[in-house]
């Protein structure tokens, strides 16, 4: 497995890779934005560990650029520990958001849940294709299209809207849904989850604004349309 860490703390980038390498990663790094942009275009990486605060462009504009050519999971690094923070960071692609100063036993972990996340469909049995109207995933391709046009889905996105696809007109709490898709307590951060559904919503909705098959059981939670 290759991981891409771009932080301008050049100390603790050491760390970082001195630790991931010792766990048997091949770890490349980088120290400012742009670098994160030019390494994740020209590199294969299977995950890419961005910090905030960089020099030349940040790690949310870093974010958004790579998104535009690859899905690879993304781990955003911060001092800041604000929820507007946290959300901006998933409105611009992010997996996943860790706060510094942090155990690199949490992010060891946080790394292991992304990658087999990541790698699940793959392996997984009762894989193939999900349909929901004009709404089409592939479990096994990890691959998503819309009235017959590929769209491009975040892992943790894929992630969520194959669970709501494979059981449709069950109704998940975000409680439920933070436990099931990102594997560990969200620190109650629900809002996490709204992000994910209304970029699900944009994504793939003929009509975002009144969706007709990613829905929502007011003052319960989320649902995907059965018999869709």
């Amino acid at each position: 497995m290759k991981i891409l860490v771009v932080d301008d703390e050049k100390v603790l980038v050491k760390g970082i890779k001195f630790n991931l390498e010792s766990e048997g990663y091949q770890v490349e790094v980088g120290y400012d934005g742009q670098a994160a942009v030019d390494l994740a275009r020209g590199g294969a990486f299977d995950l890419i560990i961005l910090d905030l605060m960089m020099p030349k462009i940040d790690g949310l504009q870093a974010c958004m650029r790579i998104r535009e050519f690859s899905n690879v999971p993304v781990i955003i690094l911060t001092a800041k520990g604000e929820d507007a923070d946290k959300l901006m960071g998933f409105e611009c692609g992010a997996d996943d958001y860790i706060t510094k100063p942090f155990n690199i036993l949490e992010l060891k972990a946080r790394i292991r849940a992304l990658l087999r996340r990541a790698g699940m469909a793959q392996q997984k049995e009762g894989g193939g294709r999900l349909a929901a109207g004009h709404i089409l995933l592939d479990a096994d391709e990890r691959a998503a299209w819309k009235e017959g046009k590929s769209v491009e889905l975040t892992a943790k996105e894929f992630d969520l809207m194959e669970l709501l696809m494979r059981n449709p007109g069950r109704v998940y709490s975000r409680e439920n849904l933070l436990n099931v898709v990102w594997g560990y307590e969200y620190a109650g951060d629900y809002r996490t989850v709204d992000v994910h559904v209304r970029r699900l919503r944009e994504k793939l909705e003929l009509d975002p604004a009144n969706p007709e098959y990613i829905l929502t059981k007011w003052g319960v939670g989320y649902y995907l349309k059965s018999g869709g």
